[in-house]
């Protein structure tokens, strides 16, 4: 490898399909600092949500290119990272282009996920995947939300594995039409995914409401599914915030829905208004508030679980992880008490039940020590 390869751009992600730039909101490192792998860089703000740009190798901070508070568009280089031996001279002349590219904006468009649907059962099922590999990960959004929830994990996650993130029935850009919205019904419609596409082996990953429907769908599947990587899962433990699901179903305006979302959140700043914006277009869609109804019934029973996921676990086999917020308000992380002895369990800190979006590292560690076996 040259000199020049072992200069490391960092650059603005795409987080989101409809993201085109982010705005570096703070800096954790300087020039000088020495980082490992994973290391917190920086926080970008989006139009969506603010999140934490890891460092993708480890070396030393050569160059911040990007000043807090400047917009730069996705793709640009923003920072550079190389060993301590690289000479000033190749870092300044890497450094002058990326800056010369940064202030001219004339920045390679980066692709983002590719878009598909599939018919399922009469249903339409919307889709996006990310990477190439020969390796397949399935991610299973929960209860009111979508595949761009994953935006944060597909991403890192697609350098070693073909990712898809999915929408279940009811949910973004699928029919919203959900049946009976029996937890039968959405594992199938997983498996009728992975029919669709010729999937026959796969490493599934489900939050909330998801972790059950990928539970149910390894218990059917259980000789093709890899692994199972459980997200804050429903179905397991006896404790749920039913006032918090019954809130979000029944709200009808964005100053309504704030208070229960900042409950999804160990940082309540994580509720930008355009993401209760974005959820009310969502909640008034023709057929949402009707399958929200029929979900709430499959979640739960009086104030209770409605779902034992636990049970329908004893027929999966395969490896099982579980990553935990501790700071999740929805399906505490006592719960996780249910899967000792079968699995594999991560707690978070600084996370609530939204651990995949808030420290999303703990998430692809998770599925990529499922992918490593």
């Amino acid at each position: 490898m040259s000199t020049e390869d072992t200069i490391t751009k960092v650059t603005m992600p795409k987080w989101g399909l409809s993201m085109k730039s982010g705005k570096i909101t703070s800096w954790f490192v300087a020039e000088g600092d020495e980082v490992a792998e994973g290391d917190e860089l920086a926080d970008i703000d989006t139009d969506k949500i603010t999140g934490v740009l890891e460092s993708p190798v480890p070396g030393v901070v050569r160059r911040v290119l990007a000043e807090t508070n400047e917009d730069a568009p996705v793709g640009a280089t923003i920072a550079l990272i190389a060993p301590a031996g690289v000479p000033e001279e190749l870092i300044d002349e890497a450094a002058r282009a990326a800056r010369e590219e940064l202030d001219s904006g004339a920045v390679e468009e980066v692709a983002g996920p590719a878009l598909g649907t599939v018919r399922v059962d009469g249903r339409t099922l919307s889709y996006a995947t990310l990477g190439t590999a020969a390796e397949t990960v399935l991610l299973v959004h929960g209860y009111g939300g979508d595949k761009n929830s994953w935006l944060f994990v597909q991403e890192p996650l697609s350098a070693r594995a073909t990712v898809h993130a999915i929408d279940l029935p009811g949910h973004g850009d699928s029919t919203k039409d959900v049946g009976d919205g029996s937890l039968d019904t959405l594992a199938g419609a997983v498996v009728g995914f992975l029919d669709q596409q010729g999937i026959e082996r796969v490493h599934l990953v489900g939050h909330s409401l998801g972790g059950a429907v990928a539970t149910a769908a390894a218990a059917r599947e259980s000789g093709r599914i890899a692994s199972l990587t459980l997200v804050a899962p429903a179905g397991y433990g006896d404790q749920i915030n039913a006032d918090y699901l019954r809130g979000f179903a029944r709200a009808s305006s964005r100053r309504e829905l704030k208070p229960h979302l900042t409950q999804l959140f160990a940082d309540p700043g994580h509720v930008t208004r355009q993401l209760a914006d974005d959820l009310m277009k969502y909640k008034r869609l023709d057929g949402v508030q009707q399958a929200l109804d029929s979900l709430l019934g499959t979640l739960l029973d009086g104030d209770r679980p409605g779902i034992d996921a636990a049970s329908l676990l004893q027929e999966f086999t395969g490896p099982v992880r579980v990553v935990w917020g501790r700071a999740d308000q929805v399906l505490p992380a006592a719960n996780a008490a249910a899967l000792e002895g079968r699995a594999q369990i991560a707690y978070v800190d600084n996370a609530g039940h939204m651990v995949h979006m808030e420290q999303p590292s703990a998430v692809v560690d998770a599925v990529a020590g499922a992918l490593d076996g």
